[in-house]
């Protein structure tokens, strides 16, 4: 376990730099990739196509990094992570066809979500556990970066000019930014100190074979001893993740813009408050989390988010629905951080690296269904997907509450203290052991 220090380490604030310059370039062409699409002439059905591609990207790297990244090393994955954003922003701008567009989405190397992004995330939630040891600070900080470079990437597009190419549509050389921000990262990647990796191997040294003496021996990624535990996990995080794929940024764009009749520019700057507010937002998660554990943090904000979010389907005019919008957003992004921490902290560090594998694809892989059964919801009403959005999601809040409130952890609890302190609650050894 490395050295504790005031401060963030030089580690975690690489880490947090990964995560921010990503996040730039992500959110700088998540605008622009509808646009681009269209103006390439891809049809509906095929732009669906690439999406979904997307979306299943993010959860097949995502298990790969789960099997491998502790055999290979975290920074070596990190590193090859990077550099494959750099060759994804070539291969799109380049306009090569369909099948290889597809070949980069399913790599996980591009993204239309600047905080949660596949593969990286993982890596990155996984080599700052040690650093946050449960509390969330430090997923608090990183998750703050990364929604506010988000914000800065999406505002980037309205500059006059720098969006359109010579017809007016999305250009396609806009996606060399990624160029830089793969190189930017690759050089944070090589950075990082090997208290990043994976937690050596309990095996003696009098159990090791002599040939395996020659090089420390690194714990194997899989889950063993918390295996119930990250199902149980992944399971409730794919409901919530099933709800927000019903009021994805694209959805509330249509629903303003047919219900309201909004203008894009004024929907270009709701959505730039929306990241801003989340920045903040996730920033405060871990005051509360220190204050009242993890699972009352994540549980006591989210719960009434979903009411605020339903409660947008009734709105009389756009001034009131997003006003709720806003409301909704400075409380449903706390539980982020406090999500990042509790698998963390529920599970043994040899164990850290598949769980944060296995419930962030149980989360992306739910995601494609989501504006599917939207669109057919809305055969019954425009905004029924807000309404069953955040019926599905309170409801994954109150299982949490019930199941994980008394889940003992390794590095802090999520229950309050006895005596109402503000210590961090909960040193006693979880179902996976403690972590010390």
């Amino acid at each position: 376990m490395r050295t504790r220090r005031p401060g963030l380490s030089r580690d975690a604030k690489l880490l947090i730099a990964g995560q921010g310059v990503r996040a730039a370039g992500y959110g700088f062409t998540a605008v622009l990739l509808g646009a681009l699409l269209a103006a390439r002439g891809y049809t509906s059905l095929q732009a669906g196509v690439v999406l979904t591609a997307l979306i299943a990207g993010t959860a097949l790297a995502s298990v790969a990094v789960g099997a491998l990244a502790d055999r290979i090393g975290r920074r070596r994955c990190y590193a090859v992570f990077f550099a494959g954003v750099s060759v994804a922003g070539v291969v799109v701008a380049a306009g090569v066809p369909l099948w290889a567009l597809l070949a980069v989405a399913v790599t996980g190397t591009l993204s239309t979500d600047v905080v949660d992004n596949g593969p990286a995330t993982t890596l990155e939630q996984v080599m700052l556990a040690d650093e946050d040891a449960g509390t969330a600070v430090v997923y608090g900080r990183y998750n703050m970066v990364g929604a506010a470079a988000g914000a800065l990437g999406a505002l980037a597009v309205t500059v006059p000019g720098l969006a359109g190419g010579a017809s007016g549509g999305a250009s396609g050389h806009l996606f060399l930014v990624l160029v830089p921000v793969g190189a930017a990262g690759v050089l944070f990647a090589l950075g990082l100190s090997s208290a990043v990796e994976a937690p050596l191997a309990s095996t003696s040294e009098r159990e090791r074979p002599v040939r395996a003496r020659e090089r420390p021996v690194r714990a194997r990624a899989r889950l063993q001893e918390s295996r119930s535990v990250v199902r149980r996990m992944a399971g409730l995080f794919a409901v919530d993740a099933a709800g927000s794929g019903l009021v994805t940024t694209g959805f509330l764009s249509y629903y303003f813009a047919e219900r309201y009749h909004v203008p894009v520019a004024d929907l270009g700057w709701l959505f730039f408050a929306v990241s801003v507010v989340q920045a903040i937002s996730v920033a405060v998660a871990p005051l509360l989390a220190r204050r009242f554990g993890l699972v009352a943090t994540m549980v006591g904000t989210h719960l009434p988010s979903n009411v605020l979010l339903a409660s947008v389907a009734f709105a009389p005019t756009f001034g009131v629905a997003a006003g709720l919008l806003l409301a909704r957003t400075t409380l449903s992004q706390m539980d982020v951080p406090a999500r990042q921490a509790l698998v963390m902290a529920a599970v043994t560090p040899q164990e850290q690296t598949p769980a944060a594998a296995v419930t962030n694809a149980a989360r992306y892989t739910v995601r494609p269904l989501g504006p599917l059964v939207a669109g057919a919801v809305q055969q019954v009403a425009l905004g029924a997907p807000l309404i069953v959005a955040g019926a599905v999601k309170a409801g994954y809040d109150l299982a949490l509450w019930r199941w994980a409130r008394r889940l003992p952890l390794g590095s802090a609890s999520s229950v309050k203290p006895a005596g109402g302190t503000d210590e961090p609650a909960g040193t006693s050894p979880g179902p996976a052991g403690t972590r010390k």
